[in-house]
């Protein structure tokens, strides 16, 4: 067992510093303007995706390590090698990850069960709260219990609508709102959520991965916020909005409808919302991809070739 520790752990520091690498160069290029806001959430998908599989791992189970530049890091494997002589040390630091995963997972499962009794419950709620149609395939329905709009659901995504909000919204606004939530269910944004909420109990430790999560959501509304704006409705998500925000019925407030309100606002509201740059949008996609390809490589070079302790 003990001959196993030292390139375990080595691999996963390396695996995780070209990980962080992508990251920070996500973060950086995310931050051009001109860039659709759509490609970035992709970006950080993506990204999110590079923490949780390892995919070096796999060319390395493919005669990778017969590569003449294969080099090992100095420094990183003296980690690895230190635990595997002080297994007690090692013992430890697996407990306190064990705690720390226990503990996000019974989080994330406490909200997962509570989302399920809610959708349980507006199941059961009266006819007169559960009137359906659909927009564009998407299940769209009225409910009682729902306290905005919002998509329920992992891999069949409906959209709950509280009831009585077709007092509070203009048929153009509510239209506005619909088109922002059709776009989460087509791409499954619940699902993709999830994934990354997955990833961060195991990698909670990581303050990366966190940063991944909050621009994960930032960009998710943004983009949404895009395919309205496509539409010429951003005035009337905007004034949706802030209709949502100070209700004249307080049931319909619900904390998520207030995500990253201000820059939302700030976007939809422009006099001349900016168009994305197809130049920009392709140098953001040939300029990630190939730091994501050389983190991949990089990983290889550092750990096909063979460990020695």
């Amino acid at each position: 067992m003990r001959e196993h520790v030292a390139p375990f752990v080595y691999y996963l520091e390396v695996h995780l510093l070209y990980a962080s690498i992508v990251c920070l160069a996500a973060w950086a290029l995310t931050s051009i303007k001109s860039a659709s806001a759509t490609w970035k959430y992709w970006i950080w998908v993506v990204t999110s995706l590079n923490f949780v599989v390892p995919l070096a791992g796999f060319f390395d189970r493919f005669g990778a390590s017969q590569v003449s530049w294969a080099r090992q890091l100095g420094g990183l494997d003296a980690v690895g090698i230190g635990v595997s002589h002080n297994l007690t040390a090692g013992a430890v630091l697996v407990g306190v990850w064990i705690t720390g995963t226990a503990l996000m997972l019974g989080r994330l499962l406490l909200r997962v069960r509570a989302d399920r009794r809610y959708a349980h419950a507006a199941a059961e709620s009266p006819p007169a709260s559960r009137r359906s149609f659909c927009v564009h395939g998407v299940p769209v329905r009225f409910s009682g219990t729902a306290q905005a709009p919002s998509v329920e659901g992992f891999v069949r995504p409906n959209i709950s609508l509280p009831r009585g909000i077709e007092r509070v919204l203009s048929k153009p606004e509510l239209n506005a709102v619909l088109a922002h939530e059709v776009t989460h269910a087509k791409r499954r944004d619940n699902l993709i959520g999830l994934v990354h909420e997955l990833a961060l109990c195991g990698l909670w430790f990581h303050p990366l991965v966190w940063l991944t999560a909050f621009r994960l959501a930032l960009y998710r509304e943004l983009s949404c916020d895009d395919s309205v704006i496509e539409k010429a409705r951003g005035a009337d998500l905007v004034t949706a909005l802030a209709k949502l925000a100070s209700p004249p019925e307080p049931f319909l407030l619900r904390a998520r409808a207030s995500s990253f309100i201000s820059l939302r606002l700030e976007r939809l509201a422009a006099a001349e919302p900016q168009e994305p740059c197809r130049t920009a949008n392709s140098l953001l996609a040939v300029l990630f991809g190939a730091l994501l390809l050389a983190s991949i490589l990089g990983t290889i070079a550092h750990t096909a070739c063979c460990f020695k302790i």
